[in-house]
């Protein structure tokens, strides 16, 4: 639902944006060259078959669409990443700007994964059966210090997730839907 001024907020941005995308790639995939490059790793390879546009389609309409397109996508995309600079939101009491958040809420998805692999060797000691003994490796890390950082990240994730969606429905966007 645009603002008063018509213009979009940033979640309809950021499906528009998709949108325009998926109709990118459409057109570039009725494209001649897309076609040609296509056809050199098909299995079929018929020499005497050849193909040309139907009536109803005009490979220089579709280059001009395209072009309106690919602009729309940069000028949305410029609105967007305006909107994310002069916009905040806060996080445990601070203040930062979504470009900011989102670049954290990155980060701590990558370590959400990194942590999560190092739980999973730190549950368990190598144990290895050598001439009638047990020789005990413990881990690296220690369990309870790593689930716990592990929360922590999970806990910021989701602040960072919830702050960045609400401002998506709040924060509108200089860019006006077609």
């Amino acid at each position: 639902m645009p603002t008063e001024t018509k213009n979009l907020l940033l979640y309809e941005a950021i499906e528009l944006r998709a949108e325009y995308d998926a109709r990118i790639k459409t057109l570039k995939g009725l494209l001649p060259e897309a076609r040609e490059t296509r056809g050199r790793f098909s299995l079929r390879n018929d020499e005497d078959t050849r193909l040309r546009p139907v009536d109803a389609f005009s490979v220089d309409h579709t280059r001009e669409q395209l072009d309106v397109l690919e602009l729309k996508r940069r000028k949305l995309n410029n609105a967007m990443q305006r909107a994310n600079f002069d916009n905040s939101v806060s996080i445990d009491g601070r203040d930062i700007n979504l470009v900011e958040a989102l670049e954290l809420r990155k980060a701590v998805n990558q370590q959400l994964s990194e942590l999560a692999t190092q739980l999973g060797k730190a549950a368990y000691e190598r144990v290895i059966y050598k001439e009638d003994r047990d020789i005990v490796e413990a881990p690296e890390v220690d369990y309870d210090r790593t689930r716990q950082t592990l929360e922590d990240k999970r806990r910021v994730f989701r602040l960072l997730n919830r702050a960045l969606r609400a401002a998506a429905y709040q924060i509108s966007v200089g860019f006006r839907d077609e």
